[in-house]
């Protein structure tokens, strides 16, 4: 995540621009200006230009695209052919996770991988969102709309605001991501083999208030998520500053795509406690 995935893309590409010659536009309109044999010999590297911001929106959209895609082949074919979502949901999300792991991990970005994650993802996501929508009509439209004010609250922040966030918050943040995904994979472990929602079904006592433990799990981990944006937004603006190649805008497509989605989750999750 961006998060470390954005930290890694960032790193990484701010040192393929030192090792690598990374051209400028006007750069590049002199070397296609001349004659062809004066640059047949020029290799893709001397050819790489830096990444922009329309280059990660570009991709960006490209991958929700497929999301989408996604998302309705594991909405609508549980329906037609009469089976649980849970039946495709899990092993999307299994196949998910694994190509979001070595994307995350991988020291060039792969665009096959980046796409497969957000295909399979998509298919999870449809499925439990189709699982939530028969118990709850319309919490989808209620996630997907919260998700988009969230999401543009937090961009209105970084861009109007000047919302950083220092080298001290970027540590606690990404210490806090990380614990809560060792809890999330846990918790997942342990309602998988007991049938239940894990910790998150434990109910508590609030100011007399009876709620489960998820309603307090899931506030935290919104904000989580909806803080995480914030990195997003300032790692793709520090890369555009420092040049870094084109093709790691694929790998920041992809964080802000795994952050918008955890986002999601989240959102949906919550919701639904409330609508219980």
């Amino acid at each position: 995540m961006s998060n470390p995935m954005m930290n890694r893309a960032l790193n990484q590409g701010v040192q393929a621009g030192r090792n690598e010659p990374v051209m400028s536009d006007q750069e590049l309109n002199n070397l296609f200006d001349k004659p062809a044999a004066q640059n047949r010999n020029a290799g893709p590297q001397a050819a790489e230009r830096a990444m922009t911001y329309d280059d990660v929106m570009m991709k960006t959209g490209f991958l929700f695209t497929i999301l989408l895609a996604g998302a309705l082949f594991g909405w609508f074919v549980p329906a037609v052919l009469g089976i649980s979502p849970m039946v495709i949901a899990l092993p999307a999300m299994l196949i998910a996770l694994v190509l979001g792991l070595v994307n995350a991990f991988k020291r060039e970005p792969n665009k096959a991988l980046i796409i497969g994650y957000a295909a399979f993802e998509g298919v999870f996501l449809g499925a439990i969102s189709f699982t939530f929508e028969s118990a709850f009509p319309g919490i989808v439209i209620q996630a997907v709309l919260a998700t988009l004010c969230v999401f543009g609250v937090m961009l209105a922040l970084f861009k109007f605001k000047g919302v950083r966030f220092g080298s001290k918050m970027k540590k606690f943040m990404m210490i806090a991501i990380g614990g809560y995904a060792i809890f999330s994979l846990i918790n997942f472990g342990i309602a998988m083999m007991t049938g239940t929602g894990g910790a998150r079904s434990i109910e508590i006592n609030i100011l007399g208030m009876t709620m489960p433990l998820g309603v307090i799990i899931g506030i935290v981990a919104t904000v989580l998520a909806a803080m995480t944006l914030i990195m997003d937004f300032q790692m793709i603006e520090q890369g555009v500053k420092q040049r870094i190649p084109e093709k790691y805008s694929w790998m920041c497509a992809f964080s802000l795509m795994v952050t918008l989605v955890w986002l999601y989750i989240e959102i949906l999750r919550l919701i639904s406690y409330f609508r219980n």
